[in-house]
């Protein structure tokens, strides 16, 4: 199935008369609350997704600041989303795709098959002269059944050892990676072993650099076919972007959905600093 969607895809799509469901998860650190930004206007019929709320759920530091749903939060948003068993997803934001991108996560772990991320988000939506509406869209309530997410989710444990054999990437901004600022975790730093693939390295524009380009982006941080590769950030969201990144250039890429915010916030974790791995 195809990874990601153009504005004229979502249209042909709709032309078909298959079953699509778009779903508008805007989302941001500065900016959590997007659903101002979504009545505001939206790709029409794009449905509201919470992220903070149904893409994640929240417990104590040490479990990090957005650790993953449980299959029946996730299964019971996805159903008010309106999603039935079979339907083509399309998924967007107005920041990178990098909220896009873990929704694309978590659907595609727990058996949606048919998952694509808007490619250049709204913004692609509006570049092409399209209009939005500002209505809430509220679809009936959809009947999906999800399965348990398992394939592709690091614990903390494993992606301690995991420098060890194959190659752990760190999402996040190269300065949080070296450890000179931290505007939001209790420690700066990274993990140690962990190589720096900052979400800027795999986009172009804002949308997804060519299969060549990612290939040539991994490849220089030893992520190759073949090597088991995981990747963290901060809590979760754009560990997911570099794994759709990742499956766009023919590279497995398993998630630490606990990221920087668990790690640090577990007591006895070594922290690295400085511009190396180790």
């Amino acid at each position: 199935m195809p990874l990601l969607a153009t504005p004229e895809d979502v249209i042909a799509l709709r032309a078909a008369g298959g079953r699509v469901t778009v779903l508008d998860v805007r989302w941001r650190l500065d900016r959590p609350d997007g659903r101002p930004d979504y009545l505001a206007g939206h790709v029409p019929g794009a449905v509201w997704v919470d992220l903070d709320r149904e893409l994640a759920t929240h417990g104590s530091p040490d479990q990090g600041r957005h650790p993953l749903p449980s299959r029946r939060t996730l299964q019971d948003a996805a159903r008010r989303w309106g999603l039935d068993d079979g339907d083509t997803v399309v998924i967007y934001d107005d920041w990178n795709s990098l909220a896009a991108a873990r929704a694309w996560w978590l659907l595609r772990g727990s058996g949606v098959a048919d998952v694509r991320v808007l490619d250049g988000g709204l913004r692609a939506w509006t570049d092409a002269g399209l209009p939005l509406e500002t209505r809430d869209v509220v679809p009936a309530r959809g009947s999906i059944t999800l399965t348990e997410l398992a394939d592709g989710v690091v614990s903390i444990d494993d992606a301690a050892r995991w420098p060890a054999r194959g190659v752990l990437l760190d999402s996040r901004a190269p300065e949080r990676y070296r450890g000179e600022v931290e505007p939001l975790d209790p420690a700066a730093g990274h993990i140690p072993g962990a190589r720096n693939l900052p979400a800027a390295a795999v986009l172009d524009a804002g949308r997804f650099r060519d299969a060549g380009a990612l290939r040539t982006a991994f490849a220089e941080v030893g992520a190759t076919p073949g090597v088991p590769v995981a990747a963290y950030c901060g809590s979760g969201i754009t560990a997911a972007h570099t794994a759709l990144a990742g499956e766009l250039a023919g590279i497995d890429v398993a998630v630490y959905p606990g990221s920087w915010s668990q790690w640090s916030n577990s007591p006895g974790r070594p922290v690295a600093t400085g511009g190396a791995p180790a």
